[in-house]
């Protein structure tokens, strides 16, 4: 026998592009919306530095219909336009094509192990959470100011922060020829935002959203939570609201039950109807769903049965 007839080296799977297919379905719905918001960003972009007069606010830059509906902005948010703080997260900026590049490949290379590891759903109820708890964050620090914030950053931050925990000894190749462990890239990130946020320094990066995924990551990661577990479950709900029917049929005459504990009159009696009670019981639910005490009962009333017959 060659070591291709061995069973654990045959390879009878799916290829190569049928394992991508098969992998991480909810991120790439999450990739392909991104790039899809991108794309009419771009098709909205103004021509010429065009701008936009906000009520309240004055003049202002305008980054097209699309970008300026989605970002998160403070002071529209307490206008109420509140759907800002979510939506922010699948804009990008149309002047740079690595900004939404970046935050789709880190989504892609570290989100389709953990949807494998939660679901699906789980794992999409977990990226939006980060995304609007990362939105609230920035609203919050900047509140009263007209400052714009777009991107999936904080949302794949919490990705990322999620996968070294699970992973912390994975080992990233940097620049594509620097092996680094996985957890010592997510401490700079972590340290180089938290630096840049006591500091106040301002590189156009919106460090209060990493920060706030990193830390629901985190969170997250140590309280094994399960956003779906904290739903109501509408099925369930639904079956105990629907009341219980029994539907007899003319013909049938209606079944009278049988109290076990009934008084009885004599220890005879008693017996009698304990005795018919257990066999429309095992009728029901067969032998196996009478408990230990009846079964006793059972094979006692038997023997009493067969002595008398002898």
């Amino acid at each position: 026998m060659g070591i291709y007839d061995r069973d654990y080296y045959r390879r009878e799977g799916p290829s190569f592009l049928g394992t991508l297919a098969e992998h991480g379905p909810m991120v790439k719905r999450l990739i392909l919306l991104n790039v899809i918001v991108f794309v009419a960003q771009l098709f909205t972009m103004p021509r010429g530095g065009e701008v936009l007069l906000i009520e309240g606010i004055g003049l202002k830059p305008s980054y097209g219909a699309v970008t300026d509906f989605l970002s998160l902005d403070p002071v529209r948010v307490m206008h109420g336009e509140v759907w800002r703080l979510l939506t922010y997260a699948f804009a990008h900026d149309v002047l740079s094509v690595w900004h939404i590049f970046w935050n789709m490949l880190f989504l892609w290379f570290f989100g389709v192990e953990l949807e494998e590891r939660y679901g699906s759903r789980e794992f999409l109820a977990m990226y939006l959470l980060s995304a609007f708890l990362g939105g609230v964050a920035f609203t919050l620090l900047n509140w009263g100011q007209s400052i714009l914030c777009i991107g999936a950053s904080g949302a794949v931050t919490a990705v990322l922060v999620i996968y070294a925990c699970y992973n912390p000894h994975r080992v990233i190749w940097l620049w594509f020829f620097l092996p680094i462990p996985i957890w010592l890239i997510v401490l700079l990130e972590v340290a180089q935002d938290t630096f840049v946020f006591a500091s106040g320094i301002q590189n156009g990066v919106a460090v209060t959203v990493h920060l706030a995924g990193a830390l629901f990551g985190f969170v997250y990661y140590k309280r094994e939570w399960r956003l779906l577990n904290w739903l109501p479950s509408w099925p369930r709900w639904q079956r105990r609201r629907r009341p219980s029917l029994r539907v007899f049929r003319e013909e049938e005459e209606t079944p009278t039950p049988v109290p076990v504990a009934a008084a009885p009159k004599s220890t005879e009696e008693s017996e009698q109807s304990r005795l018919d009670a257990i066999l429309e019981k095992m009728s029901r639910v067969g032998r196996d769903g009478l408990d230990e005490s009846e079964k006793e009962f059972l094979l006692r009333a038997s023997e009493t049965f067969r002595k008398r017959r002898q």
